[in-house]
């Protein structure tokens, strides 16, 4: 089998820049950074973890990459990206990384506000007036003992930074209990193809689960948001993301859909009976082109291209001499901005976990201890519904990225893959 070839180059100006071949193929991988500070031995375990998940059937096949000061320690790519053609694991298969898009979206965001173009507090009817007429949906039970839904007015508005915070209201209707996110499945919000613009329309039709910034709960409002980068800048949300993140970045696969048909048998696919994400969601096909654009869950993207992106945010903001955002916008990002000095409580559903907060697009490590996962103070990470997920640690100058595409087994991982690396880190 060939050697998988990975190399990192240095920028003059001392940040890190990565490249990685078009193809690469499974076998023995060169270390290439043999003084990362990891024990080659202890690494092992986490080969033979995943390994192992892969001969149970459990997963069809998973890249998984350490980047430490700078240069690539540690790099797997594992099984197979499509249970049907055998196809081999490689650094340009093609995942569907769902809520992995948050991130990329939340980054194009804060370039307007960087700009002066866009400011967090900003109402976000300001930029889609539908939401000027929004209800928050009070649950109550009647003297039948049913369980009804009174509408009332919101406190306050619904701000930008409640959308990069999931402070909105907003909610997703396919996971979790409540009369407002079963309104959600009801509503069939993207039925019938609708435009990015038309599928906003239709959200702000529906209730709110929580009056705006009390209360963190997982939802669209990275949707909205992606809307609202439309708005601003007068482009639809790919054509800006193109131009000022991918492009820029060398991120050639990440996109909405996969348009190109040369490309499809580089799409990873989970094994035929792992296709669910939710109630009433299934895996989506990316190569069936659609108007919709999800800020929030609908892009995909490869091992090579996700990695020029944490390169860039563990790098202050810059990649290759360029730079995308200020140092001190990726620290306030990656700052708790939904804990309880925020006036902010955790829903029912608080996917960061204990000991975790919750900035603009990441959830953010903010106290040790409290948590199953091995990690510092100050890591900030998120993942997709599909199974690929990543964390970058400042403290460690490091990002690990894992992708794969098994929606049933993406929480196992989550902590597992923390405990295992930090377990074979030795300085």
């Amino acid at each position: 089998m060939r050697l998988t070839t990975i190399c990192l180059l240095l920028a003059a100006a001392g940040q890190s820049a990565l490249t990685a071949p078009a193809a690469v193929a499974e076998g023995p991988t060169l270390s290439v950074d043999s003084e990362s500070g990891f024990s080659d031995a202890r690494l092992a375990n986490l080969e033979r973890f995943i390994k192992s998940d892969i001969d149970k059937g459990l997963i069809p096949g998973a890249t998984i990459t350490i980047v430490r000061r700078g240069k690539i320690a540690y790099q797997r790519f594992l099984g197979v990206r499509d249970p049907a053609t055998k196809a081999l694991m490689t650094a340009d298969t093609i995942f569907r990384i769902y809520s992995m898009s948050k991130p990329i979206t939340t980054v194009a965001a804060m370039m307007l506000v960087e700009e002066g173009r866009l400011a967090l507090e900003d109402p976000v009817a300001k930029y889609i007036p539908a939401f000027s007429n929004v209800k928050v949906g009070v649950e109550k039970v009647d003297a039948a003992g049913k369980a009804t839904l009174d509408l009332v007015a919101p406190r306050r508005a619904m701000t930008v930074q409640d959308l990069m915070r999931h402070t909105s209201g907003l909610t997703y209707g396919f996971f979790g209990e409540g009369l407002v996110k079963k309104s959600y499945v009801e509503a069939r919000l993207g039925e019938g193809d609708p435009t990015t613009t038309e599928f906003v329309e239709r959200l702000a039709q529906q209730p709110l689960a929580y009056q705006p910034g009390t209360t963190w709960d997982y939802s669209q409002s990275t949707d909205v948001l992606g809307r609202v980068v439309e708005v601003v800048s007068g482009k639809s949300l790919f054509a800006f993301e193109k131009e000022r993140i991918l492009d820029p970045l060398g991120m050639k696969d990440t996109s909405f859909y996969v348009s190109d048909p040369a490309k499809n048998p580089r799409i990873a696919e989970p094994f035929p009976n792992d296709r669910t994400i939710g109630a009433g969601a299934m895996v989506n096909d990316p190569r069936v082109v659609m108007k919709y654009e999800s800020g929030g869950g609908g892009m995909v993207s490869t091992t090579a291209d996700y990695m020029r992106f944490l390169q860039m945010l563990l790098n202050g903001g810059t990649y290759n001499g360029k730079r995308y955002l200020s140092a001190k916008t990726i620290a306030s990002m990656t700052s708790n901005h939904a804990g309880a000095a925020a006036g902010v409580v955790p829903g029912p559903y608080y996917l960061p976990g204990p000991g975790y907060g919750f900035g603009l697009g990441f959830a953010v490590r903010t106290e040790a201890g409290t948590n199953s996962a091995t990690s510092s103070i100050g890591e900030y990470n998120w993942g997709g519904a599909g199974g690929t997920a990543f964390w970058v640690d400042p403290k460690e100058n490091m990002f690990v990225l894992f992708m794969m595409q098994s929606p049933s087994q993406r929480v196992k991982y989550r902590s597992a893959l923390r405990n295992t690396i930090y377990g074979a880190l030795e300085k």
